[in-house]
């Protein structure tokens, strides 16, 4: 099989470029009429719950699921007339290990790159061993790996056809603290050379590693910008609640999360974060709490604050359309 030779792509030509995706399954919209613009070189972070049509969407764009709706181009190609060729030109790195348990690292790697047809084979296989720090375990069974090492042996493999997009389904899940952050160094260092990367991840500090991000929930698009733009756009007001006695605390937790005009009260290990739409209602909200001994900070909200916010919203959101449709159900 030729491989195949993508469109040329200027700096100016965004890598994706999507108007209206749509996926359902049966009577289910899984992807909900979906936008997204995707310069070159970026890392493009996507959140949302489980369920909430990330994998789905990665799976469109690189052709492995068919868009019901919605039109548009990634890498160039069309994405419904021309997906067989994007999947020539996209690294796609699942949640779940995918490789040989029963090869080696090196055995995998060679199997990969059979598959894909890359030319000077071996010394491509010990080109992305060395790049990725696998020349020492390469005789290793994959089974017996590490996660953080599978991760690693995954990524080797999903750049061994030299891909302009990368694709990483919650590619840390599972790893420790070390080897996500080593794992994060690559994908900039990767993105520092021109590689376009969307990466689904839960974890707040990846998010905010992110050049862009994107919140969909029930497969709608919430909102999209950078860190400080999402911050931002949330409009909220936060602060820090401590005290001394823990238990006081968890109550005064219960009872705030009892406040409608309270957007968001979480726990955040020996303190309370609470927002509100504005400094008024959370001045009112916590009038009670003064001279009971509680210690408030104003504090600027964070992403994990607006995440928290979005995610509340999508739910309470979802919870009355569950009521209206059980309503019209009930022909009441």
């Amino acid at each position: 099989m030729t491989q195949a030779i993508p469109p040329a792509i200027t700096p100016d030509t965004p890598i994706i470029d999507v108007r209206g995706l749509t996926k359902r399954f049966g009577e289910r919209i899984v992807v909900d009429h979906f936008d997204m613009r995707v310069p070159k070189g970026r890392i493009y972070g996507f959140l949302g719950p489980n369920g909430s049509g990330k994998t789905t969407t990665l799976r469109m764009l690189c052709g492995l699921l068919n868009a019901d709706e919605g039109e548009g181009q990634c890498l160039g190609y069309d994405i419904r007339r021309e997906s067989n060729l994007i999947k020539r030109q996209v690294g796609y790195m699942t949640q779940k290990f995918g490789l040989y348990e029963d090869l080696s690292i090196v055995e995998n790697l060679d199997f990969i790159a059979r598959i894909f047809e890359v030319a000077d084979r071996k010394k491509t296989v010990e080109a992305t061993l060395l790049r990725l720090g696998l020349t020492s375990r390469r005789s290793q069974l994959a089974g017996t790996l590490s996660g953080g090492w599978k991760q690693r042996l995954a990524l080797a493999a999903c750049l061994l056809h030299a891909p302009q997009l990368l694709l990483l389904d919650e590619p840390t899940a599972g790893v420790d603290p070390k080897a996500r952050r080593d794992f994060w160094d690559q994908i900039h260092d990767l993105a520092a050379a021109g590689l376009t990367v969307l990466v689904t991840t839960h974890y707040m500090d990846e998010a905010e590693r992110c050049h862009e991000l994107a919140y969909i929930s029930e497969g709608r698009l919430l909102a999209r910008g950078t860190v400080a733009e999402l911050i931002a756009g949330a409009g909220l007001v936060t602060c820090a609640i401590a005290a001394d006695d823990p238990v006081r605390l968890g109550a005064l937790a219960r009872t705030l999360r009892t406040l409608p005009a309270l957007r968001s009260v979480a726990s955040f290990g020996a303190t309370l974060h609470v927002s509100a739409s504005s400094q008024a209602v959370l001045d009112a909200a916590l009038a009670p709490v003064a001279g009971q001994g509680f210690q408030v900070t104003a504090i600027e909200s964070s992403l994990e604050d607006v995440f928290i916010v979005l995610m509340q919203d999508s739910q309470d959101g979802q919870s009355g359309k569950n009521e209206q449709d059980a309503e019209v159900g009930s022909g009441t």
